[in-house]
């Protein structure tokens, strides 16, 4: 068989993008409902009086991650759909400010905690194995305006207060947990990986304004620490529960323009931004080509001979990642990057992209490339922890969803998947991102769609919300049931 028997076939959602009930049950505002998509500037105004920055929700303006789908509401009827399709596995995220509404309370909100366990015993009678992650881009809002964001070491007390609470109530229901998402987003995404804002601002009218890269890996450094708090805590109180680390490595696919040594170079370069993450959670050290960045660019953060041992001595146990597009390095090209990865030059020997207007190149077989690489480098277990394609689609006139594109790019990307097994990489599972339609994070709207199963909601905040079965549904089911073996 060219996967194991024991293969992990899931799917992989965050609270900021489906829950909705954004500000009910005690439930505080998080980093996403301040914004219409993570790469925008939130709505925050400053407070001459105070002193910080607070929520400012514009009149009219459609957030629609305070509403999503609606899944807080409708989390049964969505999980009976997805144990359908025969689903073993679901990541979710647990949203934080839904447990400690500011994240600086010493007791936590009961309401909060009483909808995971409704959730989680839900997906466990359903059959479907619940992967945890702790923070997916959903900081307390609170934490960002008062202290700044995860620059300040202030948040670790925090984030240790609530990990401890989810362990202890949720122990003995999930075996896999993800501490941070894609953390090395923080280079493009500060405000939503890592609460930046500026709590010194010389513009009143901007909180990302002033952010560098001194705060970027000072962030990274306490988020780094956080990472290896959860994993000593979490072994302490589940011995047998694995907690894996988390990355974006779309751009671990990055492949150089031509042979030119300053292209080669420039994209090793390149990669080590989002792999020298990787380097800290799997062997608890920092590597030696960051301390010549951070004297180059005065950007060293504080770093105690404790946490450092900490890290050391607290690795993951597995390392899970996002891969949706493979990118082109060329030197004084000037590279950008999104939520789907870098982007560089045209690469002319991949067959086609997306459909518009998100147009992401397509590359499944650097897919088997980044599982190659990251088995190469660390010798742990791997989890394609996201991989899918958003498409611009509505019912026909039969209200069906012949979603062929979905189909195709699941069966090449699973099929070079099943290549890395050949190869001898451990790969613990398949998680399709959004296998329900979900609210983008990238660009904040439901018109990009992911899922098997289609919700009836506009980028306007108009629909029913009601779901209907797409044609890749049974396709993705009929690969579970195979164990893959549809594939050829």
């Amino acid at each position: 068989m060219a996967f194991p028997k024991d293969f992990i076939w899931g799917g992989a959602v965050a609270a900021n993008q489906i829950e909705g009930a954004w500000n009910e049950d005690g439930k505080g505002p998080d980093l996403s409902d301040a914004v219409v998509g993570i790469h925008g500037v939130p709505d925050l105004k400053w407070n001459h009086k105070t002193l910080r920055w607070e929520l400012d929700l514009k009149p009219g303006k459609v957030y629609l991650c305070h509403e999503a789908i609606d899944f807080y509401h409708r989390f049964r009827e969505d999980i009976r759909l997805l144990a359908g399709m025969g689903l073993k596995a679901l990541r979710i995220s647990i949203a934080w400010s839904r447990i400690y509404p500011t994240g600086a309370e010493e007791a936590p909100n009961e309401k909060g905690l009483k909808f995971y366990d409704d959730l989680l015993d839900t997906l466990l009678e359903n059959k479907i194995e619940p992967i945890v992650t702790l923070s997916h881009y959903e900081t307390p809002l609170h934490l960002a305006t008062e202290y700044g964001g995860w620059k300040n070491r202030k948040l670790l007390e925090y984030w240790e207060r609530y990990i401890k609470t989810i362990f202890d109530r949720y122990q003995g229901k999930v075996r896999y947990w993800i501490t941070f998402n894609e953390v090395n987003n923080i280079y493009k995404m500060p405000y939503a990986v890592a609460a930046l804002v500026n709590t010194a601002p010389s513009d009143f009218t901007n909180p990302l304004e002033g952010i560098c890269l001194k705060d970027i890996y000072q962030a990274s450094h306490h988020m780094l620490v956080g990472t290896a708090l959860a994993v000593k805590y979490g072994h302490e109180k589940m011995p047998e529960a694995k907690i894996g680390g988390m990355l974006s490595l779309s751009a671990c696919a990055t492949y150089p323009c031509t042979c030119r040594p300053e292209d080669v170079f420039g994209t090793l370069q390149f990669r080590r931004r989002s792999l020298f993450f990787g380097d800290v959670m799997c062997y608890g050290e920092y590597p030696a080509y960051m301390d010549r960045i951070w004297k180059e660019e005065n950007c060293e953060p504080e770093r105690s001979p404790e946490d450092l041992q900490l890290i050391k001595e607290n690795t993951v146990d597995f390392l899970s990642f996002s891969y949706y597009r493979s990118a082109v390095y060329q030197t004084g090209y000037g590279m950008k990057e999104d939520t789907g990865g870098a982007i560089g030059p045209v690469n002319p020997y991949l067959k086609g992209c997306t459909p518009k207007p998100w147009s992401w190149p397509v590359d499944p077989i650097g897919l088997r490339y980044v599982c190659n690489e990251l088995t190469d480098r660390y010798h742990l277990p791997l989890l394609v922890a996201e991989n899918g394609i958003g498409l611009d689609e509505e019912p026909d006139e039969q209200g069906q969803i012949q979603d062929n594109a979905r189909k195709e790019y699941v069966r090449e990307h699973l099929t070079q998947l099943k290549e890395a097994v050949k190869d001898g990489c451990k790969i613990l599972g398949y998680l399709y991102w959004g296998p329900i339609d979900i609210v983008s994070a990238g660009t904040g709207e439901m018109k990009k769609r992911y899922g098997f199963i289609y919700v009836d909601r506009h980028n306007d905040g108009t629909g029913t919300l009601e779901r209907k079965i797409k044609e890749s549904y049974w396709y993705y089911k009929r690969i579970i049931e195979t164990n893959g073996g549809v594939l050829g």
